[in-house]
């Protein structure tokens, strides 16, 4: 029988990396870490910082966003996720050659599995819908957000 590992600190830390396929030669790639607090044994919430480059054959950007975040653990097995993003956006426009600077919000909701990898460490591989997402409005060409992320500390 494995000996609980007594984790004293309530504080989480990681990160975890993204990317999206999609029309038009769509292609983004994403870093984001994240820093988080246990407020039970297992909710947790904190504070997410991202960084992203995207490109199509009609447009490229680059993006750097921050917002909250809460996780509800399910068994050390599986989470349930939301989280708010603000993101600040410089954008070319290959058509028409221009560049433009804008925000854009984006509300995660999803979840996914989670495979302990140390004592008190976890990768977590999950799938993430931005519900503000409108298909002619936004930066995005989809909603669908895969992850892979890393957290130590649960």
């Amino acid at each position: 029988m494995e000996t609980p590992v007594q984790n004293n600190s309530r504080w989480t830390f990681g990160g975890g990396v993204g990317f999206g396929f999609g029309s038009n030669s769509y292609f983004n790639l994403s870093a984001a870490p994240r820093v988080g607090y246990m407020l039970t044994n297992d909710l947790e919430g904190g504070v997410l910082g991202s960084v992203s480059w995207q490109k199509s054959n009609a447009y490229s950007s680059t993006m750097f966003g921050v917002g909250p975040f809460l996780n509800y653990y399910i068994a050390r097995t599986f989470f349930i996720s939301a989280n708010y993003q603000h993101y600040f956006i410089n954008y070319k426009d290959k058509i028409y050659d221009f560049n433009a600077k804008t925000n854009e919000d984006a509300l995660y909701l999803g979840g996914g599995y989670m495979q302990r990898i140390g004592n008190n460490s976890y990768l977590q591989l999950g799938l993430m819908y931005n519900v503000l997402w409108k298909e002619n409005s936004s930066i995005f060409s989809s909603g669908l957000a895969p992850s892979i992320g890393f957290v130590v500390g649960l």
